[in-house]
């Protein structure tokens, strides 16, 4: 369905979703600096450099989320998907005649 066939409602139901989505990546964003926060000054009283571990996992974690948000969202990424969808119903639809 491309973005001018769709109703309001549909329109809405999809705006507020990808908000939702916004929100969550900002506030494990924001949990991720507190921590983080936290553990590099442990590890720095501790005289050892082990904080970098953390780092590199959960921020790992956190760009594949934010890929995941931001690029999900993007009018290419919902317009390209919408093209699979038809391409699958298309071939679907030969192969149950």
């Amino acid at each position: 369905m491309q973005l001018s066939t769709m109703s309001a409602e549909q329109i809405e139901r999809i705006a507020v979703r990808r908000v939702k989505a916004k929100m969550g990546w900002f506030f494990h964003a924001a949990i991720y600096a507190c921590v983080n926060l936290f553990l590099i000054t442990a590890s720095i009283f501790q005289g050892r450099h082990w904080h970098w571990f953390a780092l590199m996992g959960w921020g790992l974690g956190l760009a594949i989320h934010g890929a995941v948000v931001w690029f999900q969202s993007s009018i290419a990424g919902h317009q390209m998907r919408e093209r699979m969808i038809a391409k699958e119903r298309a071939a679907l639809s030969g192969a149950a005649k």
